[in-house]
């Protein structure tokens, strides 16, 4: 059954890409005649013209991070797997996927500028402002979301499966091992910048010494297991300073090396999964079946339990995410040589991220119904680990689930390392920061609303709800929003440019309404606790606050857009100063 329903996935995502993306593509009438802004400028740094084939892979394994494997788990263990394979196919095609592709050619366009840039020029310095704030505040909760359920992986236990069930295993081995692996990465960046070998060689050192880091990862654990009363929480600290130290590094250091080590992690995940997923029940009859219930139920309990709309924010990456826009808009685009690339690179790489979601749904179903279920991260680590024996043996398991685990966490650092120099750029451009010195106070600031929610956030107890999930609504509502809100401003422009514009307004609608419907559920809900509890920095109550200012934001930028339609079309369209001939001849 497990296989039929992943083949049944891959199938539709194929042929999604085959037609839909092509109706797309045809509305954006690609033009490999146009000079795209990596040719144009072509700096060496930023701006460099890259293959679609190499840069599909640094596309993908920069949207690919931790998202699209906990939302799936999270909304799995609520609803079941059957409203989450749906979202998960249907929106990834008709909304998620058209959501990155807009967003990369919009950037291509415009001179390879940012989202709230392209807002600024068809909208309005107002629209502009929201905006950028808007993404400030969502750029938060993903750090606060991801810091905290990663520190929860890193507090010593590994599940193992036998039998369906887990049995535990102490050690701090996900911990050690990702620690080896960004002190690897920070030796290949030292070795790649001063002794320069080939990448050939690079590579066939450096992609086997990360397996190498898991399997001491297993051996040097007990190391890492803090002797404290609330260790998550001090690991959440932890994290949180290696966002600031990180974020500052230059690129070459510790973030091209990480995330090209991280691509090989993610691609062998995936292979694992495929392998698993069709060939687990030929070594392990029995052992790889759909154990997980179908469909639970409606509502698993108060505003926030309700399957609409909270389905649809659970799942954030996977199915759309307002995040990928950052990446199409911030670096993507500037590496695009030719427009018909920015099909198989937008669109084609959010379905692939869809099938990371299906692997870590598939990590889930394979679990005894009736377990007792850890969290998003140690479900997926100890799945993949599952998987992975297929291939080396159970005996080898607390290695295979280490090596599970760690690639978790190592998508999240990709994700943490991002979001938080995002901020920085955010604050450096809002109020027109310069210098060292100013670039680390602006990473500080960004980092102080995680730090409080990490600090504020009651400890991890037996039958105690995750602190993460505090926040992982909002943080969906706030992906999803974002999502919404880049549509929306791709839409404006394609109006004003006299285009089409049903194929970006119509799912503009729809995440729009479910992100503000979610929205709405949460900040009255936050506000009728503060009714009843008083007034209290806890997450409940920031979560009101932020939300309510979310929604604010939101309207501000939605009256601004009627505004701008109103104008009518753009006298002069401002896609043509990023387009043109290769003689430098406006096209």
């Amino acid at each position: 059954m497990l296989p039929l329903l992943a083949l049944t996935v891959i199938v539709v995502l194929c042929l999604g890409y085959r037609f839909y993306g092509r109706i797309v593509a045809r509305n954006y009438a690609l033009d490999d005649g146009a000079v795209t802004p990596a040719v144009k400028v072509n700096d060496g740094e930023d701006y460099v013209p890259t293959k679609p084939f190499y840069l599909f892979g640094q596309h993908f394994s920069a949207i690919a991070a931790a998202g699209p494997i906990a939302g799936p788990i999270l909304a799995g263990q609520a609803f079941g797997w059957l409203p989450c394979i749906l979202w998960i196919a249907i929106g990834v095609v008709f909304i998620g996927a058209v959501h990155d592709f807009s967003a990369l050619i919009a950037s291509v366009r415009h001179e390879a500028e940012s989202v709230a840039e392209i807002a600024k020029r068809h909208i309005g310095r107002r629209a502009w402002l929201s905006m950028m704030i808007f993404i400030w505040l969502a750029l938060s909760y993903v750090i606060v979301a991801f810091t905290d359920i990663t520190a929860s992986t890193f507090v010593g236990k590994t599940e193992e499966f036998e039998g369906g069930a887990f049995q535990f295993n102490p050690g701090g081995a996900v911990a050690a091992a990702s620690a080896a692996y960004l002190g690897l990465s920070i030796v290949m960046g030292v070795v790649e910048r001063y002794l320069k070998p080939p990448l050939w060689l690079t590579t066939l050192l450096f992609v086997p010494a990360t397996l190498g880091v898991v399997w001491l990862g297993t051996k040097i654990s007990t190391a890492f297991v803090l002797p404290l009363d609330n260790p998550q929480r001090a690991f959440g600290l932890i994290i949180l300073v290696y966002c600031l130290i990180a974020s500052l590094l230059p690129v070459w250091l510790l973030l091209q090396p990480r995330g090209y080590l991280g691509g090989f992690v993610l691609y062998i995940a995936l292979a694992v999964g495929v392998i698993g997923i069709f060939f687990g029940n030929l070594r392990y009859p029995g052992e790889f079946e759909l154990r997980q219930p179908a469909f639970t139920t409606f509502n698993t309990g108060g505003a926030t339990g309700m399957l609409f709309p909270f389905l649809f924010v659970t799942i954030a990456c996977g199915a759309c995410s307002g995040f990928h826009g950052l990446v199409c808009s911030g670096t993507t685009s500037k590496q695009i040589s030719k427009e018909t690339h920015t099909h198989p690179v937008g669109y084609g790489a959010m379905l692939a991220e869809a099938f990371v979601a299906l692997i870590a749904l598939a990590t889930l179903v394979i679990v005894a119904q009736g377990t007792k279920l850890p969290g998003p991260g140690k479900i997926y680590g100890d799945g993949i680990g599952k998987f992975l024996t297929v291939i080396i043996g159970k005996e080898h398991f607390l290695f295979a689930a280490t090596f599970g685990a760690m690639a978790f966490s190592t998508f999240v650092f990709d994700t943490l390392d991002v979001s938080t120099r995002l901020s920085r750029y955010i604050l450096q451009e809002l109020f027109n920061w310069k210098g060292r010195v100013v670039s680390a106070a602006a990473t500080a600031i960004s980092l102080a609303p995680p730090t409080l929610f990490i600090m504020t956030a009651r400890p991890p107890a037996p039958g105690v709800r995750p602190a993460y999930l505090d926040f992982w609504t909002l943080f969906g509502t706030s992906n999803q929003l974002l999502a919404a809100l880049t549509l929306l401003a791709v839409t404006v422009w394609l109006h004003r440019e006299k285009r089409r514009i049903w194929y970006t307004a119509i799912p503009m609608v729809f995440v729009m309404t479910i992100t503000v419907w979610a929205l709405i559920l949460q900040v009255r809900t936050a506000f009728a606790a503060v009714r009843t509890e008083g007034l209290a920095l806890n997450a409940t109550t920031m979560n009101g606050v932020v939300g309510l200012a979310l929604i604010g934001l939101a309207v501000s930028l939605m009256v601004e857009s009627v505004k701008a339609l109103k104008n009518g079309p753009a006298t002069e369209p401002a896609l043509r100063d990023a387009r043109t001939s290769g003689g430098g001849e406006p096209l």
